[in-house]
């Protein structure tokens, strides 16, 4: 009994000894942030998630209420064959992700300006393993999602709104 219990101590011990740390988001040179996402945005929720789970920055709903505004363009995803067999079926795809966006000051400046961000993903395709190959697909467009919002939030921790002036 002695022994179970030293164990289940142990591993958080271990874990917090060696340094990890679930990811959040610190950093962010603004206290009050508006997010102006399109509707059913899954980089904007993942953001908005981001921001209010670490509890540094403030999720405001007008843009006269913020130091930043996040706007996020419309994403678009997009898949092209990349190579056919030599019966003329599809052997592989290439995933295209895509995601404008811009951070502003409330008056309208540009903080960062409209920029946009491309993932690409190629993977193998097989008839025989269609509900795979869907699950796959499914899978690599959350992961491109994902990383557009580590993306962007990295942006916005390395931005330094001190530093830009109005003319």
């Amino acid at each position: 009994m002695k022994r179970r219990a030293f164990l289940l101590l142990l591993a958080p011990a271990v874990v917090t000894g060696c340094g990890f740390r679930l990811r959040r988001v610190e950093g962010i040179p603004f206290a009050r942030l508006h997010l102006s996402a399109p509707p059913g945005s899954a980089v904007g929720e993942q953001i908005r998630k981001a921001l209010v789970s670490g509890g540094y920055v403030q999720l405001v709903d007008t843009p006269a209420q913020a130091e930043a505004v996040l706007k996020l363009g419309v994403e678009s995803n997009s898949k092209t064959i990349l190579s056919l067999s030599g019966a003329g079926r599809v052997t592989e795809y290439r995933l295209n992700y895509r995601v404008g966006y811009s951070v502003t000051a409330p008056d309208g400046r540009p903080w960062i300006e409209a920029d946009t961000i491309e993932l690409t993903r190629d993977f193998t395709y097989s008839d025989a393993a269609f509900l795979a190959k869907s699950s796959e697909e499914s899978l690599l467009y959350r992961d491109m999602q994902d990383q557009v919002a580590q993306q962007i939030l990295r942006r916005l921790r390395n931005l330094k709104p001190q530093a830009v002036t109005a003319p």
